[in-house]
């Protein structure tokens, strides 16, 4: 029979689920050794001699972020800051915890303050709209939190940044930094054709925050979709300027108006022959698809006889003028295979500065790892004795008094069981799932930065949030894939501090928990483990794993 979590009042089952279905749980906590504080510094901040002015950051902003808190640059932030200010389109790829979202909003910013004061008789600065993308409202949320962080000596913001998703409509005054996802932002431009050609026009800084999860999945399609806008434009303008005169008709502003549903079919026509010069190599047909879909920029080029030749604008579209930059940023950006999010990135943008963490796809040396082979038996013993470690006096938060350990589970159900679980070895819980309303979900991670204790959760909170002093993460199902696990343990251990991972897993995860340890040993990235999810999914269902998965479960009789 199928399992229910909560099929009984009296009996709660936790179990390693179907391996189709499966994802980690992780658990970090800091982790106070000697040798881990010996590498802090060495494997988060810049060298002493790296100061935000020396980075090429005016004095406000140097100011701003020393009264935060941040004395000196993170070693990404050092080297990402001067590539994005010198114009090039950037690509971060770093790990989690490593300053990525100051990487990019302290140039932007620092670009729009130097534009301000170029308005006042100094050397004048391109300025600009900056637009940052991300796949969900919380991480919105927080990137919105973070830029209006930054304030004067009066406590003011320095820029006025907005959020367009959710319930958050299109600002009434323009602000500096718009944040948003890309189905709000589509959703808010398409509408009004007429200022949308203006807000394309308007935008010169974009960042894709979260990137590899923008350019795959379900996002995909409307990521390329704002990517063929926003160089569409580059071309318009640099037509223009290169001619001395107008933009014709056709391929003026009105022509962002073909960017509609009916668009998307356009663009998985057959590539033309010039962008087929491109493609050496033999590509799969869902690779096809894609090149199709980004490179016919022009969306069929429907002109009107006479107004623009044909062979000039193609010419333009391989030769033109840049008026803007694209920044995109991720903790896991794989380059292995065509599909993959970084391969995809390294066509699209070849000319791109790449800058990587020290420890992408790679073991941070401030976690400590504990590895829990469990069966059915041991299974909640395990998971309810490593809840409690996050309670001893040296897992607390740098003397604040408290605790966080965060436990990631794999569904709903998994979730509201591991909470009741808990709650009957009397260790209350917060939860958090996409069953929950946004504002529940904002008011969760507000109550648990604020008071610690235990939070179990799905993947929703795997990526991008950041909560400080997180003192715990907890696999108590493995994940099934390295990118889960390397979202998960990145909760903890971040900003320079240490942590400590305890990962649960059964004899079904012990291919992919063997990869990753192996990569670990040998310092070397789990690049190779990244596939496994697919491989491992099928390697299992020719065992029978899906037959047996009433025997992986454990029942727990209520007091």
């Amino acid at each position: 029979p199928s399992f229910s979590f909560l099929s009984s009042p009296l009996r709660i089952r936790l179990f390693f689920l179907n391996p189709r279905a499966i994802r980690g749980f992780a658990t970090a906590v800091v982790a106070e050794t000697k040798a881990a504080e010996t590498k802090t510094t060495e494997t988060f901040f810049s060298d002493h001699a790296v100061s935000w002015a020396s980075l090429g950051l005016s004095h406000p902003l140097s100011r701003a972020l020393s009264n935060t808190g941040f004395s000196r640059p993170s070693l990404v932030q050092a080297a990402a800051i001067p590539s994005i200010l010198s114009g090039k389109d950037v690509v971060i790829a770093a790990e989690t915890g490593s300053g990525k979202t100051h990487s990019y909003l302290v140039p932007l910013i620092n670009n729009r303050l130097s534009a301000s004061a170029s308005q006042q008789g100094l050397t004048p600065t391109p300025s600009g709209l900056s637009l940052v993308l991300c796949p969900n409202v919380l991480l919105c949320d927080q990137v919105v939190r973070m830029a209006s962080g930054l304030c004067d000596d009066d406590g003011h913001p320095l820029l006025k940044v907005a959020a367009v998703c959710g319930r958050q409509g299109w600002p009434v005054n323009q602000p500096d930094i718009i944040v948003s996802t890309p189905a709000a932002l589509l959703n808010n431009i398409d509408p009004k054709k007429q200022s949308r050609s203006s807000f394309i026009r308007g935008v010169k800084y974009v960042v894709f925050d979260e990137a590899d999860m923008l350019l795959c999945g379900g996002f995909q399609n409307q990521v390329i979709r704002l990517i063929n806008m926003l160089r569409f434009d580059e071309k318009q303008l640099s037509r223009a300027n290169k001619s001395a005169v107008e933009v014709p008709q056709g391929i003026g502003s009105d022509s962002l108006e073909r960017f509609s549903s009916e668009d998307v079919e356009d663009q998985q026509e057959s590539v033309l022959e010039e962008d087929e010069e491109d493609q050496q190599e033999s590509v799969s047909e869902e690779d096809e698809d894609f090149v199709a879909e980004f490179e016919v920029e022009d969306i069929k080029e429907e002109i009107e006889p006479g107004s623009v030749d044909r062979k000039d604008w193609r010419r333009v579209r391989k030769n033109y003028e840049r008026s803007k930059q694209y920044i995109f940023v991720a903790a896991t950006l794989p380059v292995n295979g065509k599909k993959t999010a970084g391969a995809m990135l390294k066509r699209m943008f070849p000319d791109a500065n790449w800058i990587s963490g020290t420890y992408l796809h790679c073991h941070n040396p401030r976690l400590e790892r504990k590895w829990v082979e469990v069966t059915v038996d041991t299974q909640l013993h395990a998971l309810i004795e490593a809840v409690k470690q996050g309670f001893r006096s040296d897992m607390l938060d740098y003397g604040a008094g408290v605790s966080r350990t965060m436990v990631f589970a794999n569904t709903v159900e998994a979730v509201e069981a591991v909470v009741k679980i808990l709650g009957k070895a009397g260790i209350e819980c917060f939860r958090y799932h996409k069953d929950s309303s946004l504002e529940e979900r904002a008011k969760t991670l507000v109550d648990f930065r604020e008071k610690g204790g235990v939070f179990v959760c799905t993947d929703a909170a795997a990526r991008g949030v950041d909560i400080p002093d997180v003192s715990h993460v907890i696999q108590a199902d493995f994940a099934t894939s390295a990118v889960d696990f390397l979202h998960r343990v990145g909760r903890t251990g971040r900003a320079g501090q240490h942590g400590l991972v305890t990962s649960l897993y059964t004899e079904s995860n012990r291919d992919l928990v063997d990869a990753i340890r192996q990569a670990e040993k040998l310092g070397q990235p789990v690049e190779t483990a990244f596939s496994r999810k697919r491989s491992f999914r099928n390697k299992l269902k020719k065992r029978g794993f899906s037959k047996l998965i009433d025997k992986s479960t454990v029942a727990l009789t209520s007091a």
